[in-house]
């Protein structure tokens, strides 16, 4: 869903237009069905761009899930930034102790979910209205 999101691309067209020679430095990694754009493999360092931090707890959850991956795959110490060029702001994440378990958590969660017979209810929450996922979630609407 998020290729053809308005919002998604804006925020990729920050990310290359303020960090211009990133790819040149950086490799895109795909691993385990995952797309990670921006790693570094020299420093170990996973780079998340995004247009702003009011979902600064979702942005964590995803680069955490790279690490997760990461690790999962024989990369260990690996480390994340989030950036927020618009705020000019930076969040370092670091996999910690106790945090795989609660991934792995979420992946189960999400397991649970793909194996139901009915979509769950709708949350409405102001936030889903600029989700690239908004039109598959509200589908049956």
């Amino acid at each position: 869903m998020e290729h053809t999101s308005d919002i998604v691309y804006e925020g990729k067209l920050i990310g290359e237009t303020t960090y211009a020679d990133r790819a040149n430095k950086n490799k895109q990694v795909e691993i385990d069905g995952v797309k990670i754009d921006y790693y570094d493999t020299k420093t170990k360092t996973v780079h998340e761009t995004k247009k702003s931090n009011k979902m600064e707890q979702a942005h964590v959850a995803q680069v955490l899930f790279y690490l997760y991956i990461l690790k999962r795959n024989g990369i260990e110490g690996a480390t994340g930034i989030i950036e927020y060029p618009k705020q000019r702001e930076r969040t370092h994440v670091e996999l910690e102790v106790g945090q795989e378990k609660e991934i792995e958590g979420w992946v189960a969660d999400i397991q649970r979910i793909i194996a139901l017979d009915k979509c769950p209810a709708v949350i409405n929450k102001t936030i889903c209205k600029r989700c690239s996922y908004y039109e598959f979630c509200y589908a049956d609407e």
